[in-house]
């Protein structure tokens, strides 16, 4: 899965080569996430923030664009330890990932655009911490399939996207030994620039 995941992102930027209007730069941000836990053993916890940095390109096709992405993302999330009989303990996750999402999107009124798209994250490392040491290494996916959608607003050659995430597949199954179905949500917003 990885390779098609690196094959479909290397595709999306060699087309860029042959489009007539596109354009590439660097793109930063910032996110809120939340970990959805499905389990009786463990609760959801308060929303972290997290970051990303990377490079982005865009390929016009009229009033539509292709706007694939790698990002490097570091996010986290926070839950509770609650089985029966045993004390209530309070978890980190701490997520770090690369990203390649592939927006498709429409212009409106040469300034606004309606995206969305699939995102592969590739698990780069991932683990839990109790009071800031590391207690667990899950058994996390090495790459997981998402979807973001979102509004975007071009300014000059800055670009800046607000776009929510989630997973289509579990992180992770297995968390201390105990089956749940993990997953990240996140709200994601982004400042990017076109330098040609």
């Amino acid at each position: 899965m990885k390779k098609l995941v690196l094959s479909l992102a290397l595709l999306a930027f060699a087309l860029t080569g042959y489009s007539q209007g596109f354009s590439i730069g660097p793109k930063i941000g910032l996110s809120q996430t939340k970990l959805d836990l499905k389990s009786d053993d463990f609760k959801n916890g308060d929303s972290k923030f997290g970051y990303h940095v990377g490079v982005f390109a865009r390929i016009n096709l009229g009033g539509l664009y292709l706007q694939p992405e790698v990002l490097y993302t570091q996010t986290q999330g926070q839950f509770t330890f609650n089985p029966a009989d045993q004390p209530i303990k309070e978890y980190d996750a701490d997520f770090n990932r690369l990203d390649i999402p592939v927006m498709v999107g429409l212009k409106m009124f040469n300034f606004l655009r309606l995206q969305a798209g699939p995102v592969a994250s590739i698990n780069v490392n991932s683990e839990i911490k109790n009071a800031g040491e590391t207690v667990s290494d899950a058994d996390y996916e090495k790459a997981t399939i998402g979807y973001q959608a979102g509004l975007g607003v071009d300014i000059g050659n800055l670009i800046v996207d607000a776009k929510y995430e989630s997973s289509l597949d579990k992180i992770t199954g297995n968390v201390m030994g105990f089956n749940t179905d993990q997953r990240v949500n996140q709200w994601i917003l982004s400042v990017g620039f076109r330098l040609f």
